[in-house]
């Protein structure tokens, strides 16, 4: 079962070296599988599913108690894919987890694939609601919390947002309702990379204080590297241990991580790269 994370109940959990490495070598895999499905598509979003690759690969490879034999296990966690758009990496995790065959990848946004330009529940194991829609992905959230706690079972949820995606009404109302209902089954990641589709966060809706803000709303928040997998347990461990409120875990990131000519370049947003540009992609991603 992948993310037990067994430790001897008085430790404060840390990341082993040989599990700090597991885990940069799964994100490297996944920024790979990334580029070179969005270049087999000739469509898709590298940049922000770059950027989220620790992310995904520390939840689903030490956090999460996820089951690939058996996707729909009733005690398992949960994880929201609120920005849908980066599903290129959470196909990529999800294949590297065993979910689906990895050769599956390269069907990305094909006719009659499994995946999907944005995560559909109805097609790809692994995957817990389909989304895209920005916005939509806490309200989920905060239902599968909620349901985990009125049946009594032991799931924990985790939804990764998007900043820009902040600038989405529905995603305070949900915040609001989070802290209302005490859910401290609940995490949510932000991936702060500073850039949506039509340019810097800052310039199309500032998210200035951003911490501040959702502390104003009574989340306890965290503040990360978003790149760094020790952190990102870290975290993950601290928010367990928060009890009477739900966690924000604010994970500083690069758009376009990995490939020098995609970092913090706002037009890989949803470009996908030429079969030239991936190749020179991944030999970046490798020499790192």
């Amino acid at each position: 079962m992948l993310g037990s994370g067994d430790r001897r109940c008085c430790e404060t959990p840390v990341l082993a070296e040989d599990e700090v490495r597991m885990l940069q070598e799964k994100a490297r895999r996944v920024r790979v599988h990334v580029v070179r499905a969005t270049a087999e598509a000739g469509s898709g979003h590298p940049g922000g599913s770059l950027s989220s690759a620790e992310i995904l690969t520390t939840l689903y490879f030490k956090v999460m108690r996820v089951n690939p034999q058996d996707p729909l296990w009733p005690d398992r966690d949960r994880f929201v894919l609120s920005k849908g758009h980066a599903a290129p990496a959470l196909y990529a995790v999800l294949a590297e987890a065993g979910f689906f065959p990895l050769e599956e990848l390269l069907t990305l946004r094909k006719f009659g694939s499994r995946l999907q330009g944005h995560p559909s529940m109805k097609h790809t194991p692994g995957v817990e609601m389909s989304t895209g829609s920005l916005g939509q992905g806490l309200s989920t959230a905060n239902g599968m919390a909620l349901a985990a706690r009125l049946d009594g079972r032991p799931t924990r949820v985790y939804v990764l947002l998007g900043d820009g995606e902040l600038e989405e009404g529905q995603v305070w109302e949900a915040a609001m309702t989070s802290v209302h209902r005490k859910l401290d089954n609940l995490t949510a990641f932000v991936d702060y990379n500073g850039l949506q589709i039509d340019g810097p966060v800052t310039d199309v809706k500032s998210l200035d204080n951003i911490a501040a803000r959702w502390r104003a709303f009574g989340w306890h928040v965290l503040e990360i590297d978003g790149h760094d997998v020790r952190a990102i347990f870290a975290a993950c461990e601290e928010a367990k241990a928060t009890k009477g409120r739900p966690t924000v875990i604010v994970a500083r990131t690069v758009k376009g991580r990995g490939v020098p000519f995609m970092e913090n370049a706002v037009d890989w947003h949803g470009k996908a790269p030429s079969r030239e540009e991936a190749e020179q992609a991944i030999r970046s991603i490798e020499a790192r």
